[in-house]
């Protein structure tokens, strides 16, 4: 199922984001335990770029709250993601981060990859956030085990966070962590290393545009609504991109199933 939903999310990302460039990308195909820390600036959909072009697969953390609805949580899970609360979520659910961060080890452990969105926060921004204390964390307590994973860097840029048609720049690097983290101090020189080799990372595309041929004709009675309805629903906030993608992932199809019934009906009457 995750391969075929990986299959149709690379189709859609190439009408949906139309200049995708990879910079580095046979890091991607990094071998043994990787802790991949990326930048955050347009919610649910860094991830799913990132999963849809990543050849092995990924185990993300997510923010925990989006999981408490049964449904999402159920479906975010089978997506291999994890939960991690914050405390601005409720002070009574950071317990339960332990046992995500003790997840993410025997991820590594079995030289699986785990996806951290290391600021915490999406704000629709490519100027970086300060960074939490979440990948040191799990980086400490692979550590303590003996797991001395990669560290791979990914910086994502966007030419908009709200236009059709959009570019994408994505860029990797991998950095050895060699030396144990075990002092408050150490956590706070890793966040340092990885904030400055990210910013170099991070490239804002110029917006390629969306040519205005057949398929921008046959799509645009459809896709006005649904961007109007997700624009609603999200209230134009940092989830607006993520849901409409989503939407139009799933619904376009029936779209151009419905078009082609009525076209051969039309078809049929007319003789």
């Amino acid at each position: 199922m995750i391969f075929l939903l990986k299959i149709l999310v690379r189709f859609a990302l190439r009408i949906f984001c139309p200049s995708i460039v990879v910079k580095n990308a046979e890091l991607m195909n990094t071998k043994g335990p990787v802790l991949l820390v990326v930048n955050h600036p347009d919610s649910f959909l860094d991830a799913v770029i990132i999963g849809a072009l990543y050849p092995r697969k990924i185990n993300y953390l997510a923010r925990g709250d989006v999981f408490r609805n049964p449904v999402f949580g159920f479906l975010l899970k089978q997506l291999n993601m994890l939960p991690v609360f914050r405390q601005r979520e409720g002070k009574e659910h950071l317990h339960l981060n332990s046992n995500t961060f003790q997840k993410a080890v025997e991820c590594l452990r079995n030289d699986g990859i785990v996806l951290i969105f290391i600021e915490g926060i999406c704000l629709n921004t490519h100027e970086l956030q300060p960074f939490k204390k979440g990948a040191s964390r799990i980086l400490e307590s692979a550590h303590t085990v003996g797991i001395f994973p990669i560290v791979q860097i990914a910086g994502i840029g966007y030419s908009s966070f709200t236009a059709f048609g959009k570019g994408i720049h994505l860029a990797f690097e991998n950095l050895s962590w060699p030396t144990p983290i075990v002092e408050a101090t150490d956590r706070v020189r890793f966040n340092a290393v990885v904030f400055e080799k990210m910013e170099r990372l991070i490239q804002v595309p110029v917006h390629p545009g969306f040519a205005r041929g057949f398929l921008y004709y046959f799509a645009l009675p459809f896709y006005l609504p649904v961007r109007a309805f997700a624009a609603a629903k999200t209230k134009n906030s940092v989830f607006y991109d993520s849901v409409l993608f989503a939407l139009l992932l799933f619904t376009f199809p029936i779209y151009v199933a419905l078009v082609v019934i009525i076209v051969l009906k039309v078809k049929l009457i007319l003789g």
